[in-house]
């Protein structure tokens, strides 16, 4: 994971953001999955600070993001051998760990829970900011709580405007879906699908890596029945019932073809039939699609298997939420 270099950013800005942090305040900066919003992991009261501006309720927990694994012993009471082998393969990267926390790790980091979830980054931007920091920075995605999350430091300014004041842009993320998650309490257990597969996290960790039934395991970020959903209502499709579903005149549509000849809808993105390409660019559609007013998204289902796991996630969630909101 290389993400874009640092030199896009104005002379100063990490050092700023890291003075920022140091004084409490809130900063948007971007990793390689999406932007996160982060604060000092070991302030409560600019822990708080993040809660409040997305409007996330504080039993959910945040990621702590690391400069590297030699810090796992402050915010971890135990690291099990397969999370070791785990961190050595995939750290820096989109990879994130849930451990057994340490005692000095405050509730509001974990939401109340004896668990804290981990990663270090590798975007180069995040890397520069935690070395200029020089401490631990908590950081969930940059986005209000359920909604779509932000892949470039534009989508973080129409997210909070001048709420969020420093936002570093590393230009748009290489991954663009968060992390894959892995608990690691009672055997390894795959949390949320990544852009890391879960054939990739067995033959790494060298032990059997299952994924949880629905309730299974600690709260993690980004797990709820309900996410990451745009204001309009999104609706997914089969793929054969698209063009019939979609001749009304007032749908914006997701899919991975061109669109039918005599389209009248608001907007049809073609996002192309490869699975990480297609991720990459699934939340900067989303805000696309949701940005034309239309009465509805449709969004074609995508294929089966795994190496379109975290995109059908990502989708099912937004789906659910436009559901459970019970949108016009």
């Amino acid at each position: 994971m290389t993400g874009r270099p640092a030199h896009v950013l104005a002379q100063g800005a990490v050092e700023r953001a890291a003075a920022a942090l140091r004084a409490g305040e809130v900063v948007a900066f971007p990793t390689e999955t999406v932007y996160g919003l982060g604060a000092d992991a070991a302030n409560v009261a600019a822990v708080q600070r993040v809660y409040a501006l997305k409007g996330r309720p504080a039993g959910h927990p945040l990621i702590v993001h690391l400069q590297g694994v030699d810090e796992l012993a402050r915010w971890a009471a135990h690291v099990p051998p397969a999370a070791r082998r785990l961190a050595a393969r995939f750290w820096p990267g989109p990879l994130t760990l849930v451990l057994p926390r340490a005692s000095a790790v405050a509730d509001a980091v974990t939401g109340g829970q004896d668990s804290v979830a981990l990663r270090v980054p590798a975007h180069p931007v995040a890397r520069a900011l935690l070395a200029a920091f020089g401490a631990a920075i908590a950081a969930p995605s940059a986005n209000r709580y359920g909604r779509v999350s932000p892949t470039s430091a534009a989508h973080v300014r129409e997210e909070f405007g001048e709420a969020v004041p420093i936002v570093l842009d590393g230009g748009e993320c290489e991954v663009g879906l968060e992390s894959t998650i892995v608990s690691c309490l009672d055997g390894l257990v795959l949390l949320r699908p990544g852009a890391i597969v879960l054939p990739e996290l067995e033959a790494a960790a060298g032990v059997a890596v299952r994924r949880a039934t629905r309730g299974e395991g600690p709260r993690a970020p980004g797990t709820t029945a309900a996410h990451y959903a745009p204001r309009t209502p999104l609706r997914l499709v089969p793929p054969g019932a698209l063009p019939g579903v979609a001749a009304g005149t007032d749908v914006a549509v997701l899919a991975r073809g061109a669109a039918p000849q005599g389209f009248r809808g608001r907007l049809w993105i073609e996002a192309g039939d490869e699975a990480g390409r297609y991720g990459h660019a699934l939340y900067a559609n989303l805000r696309r699609l949701d940005r034309v007013a239309a009465a509805a998204i449709l969004v074609e289902a995508v294929p089966e298997g795994v190496a379109w796991e975290a995109v059908r996630d990502r989708l099912a969630r937004a789906a659910a939420a436009c559901a459970e909101e019970r949108l016009p």
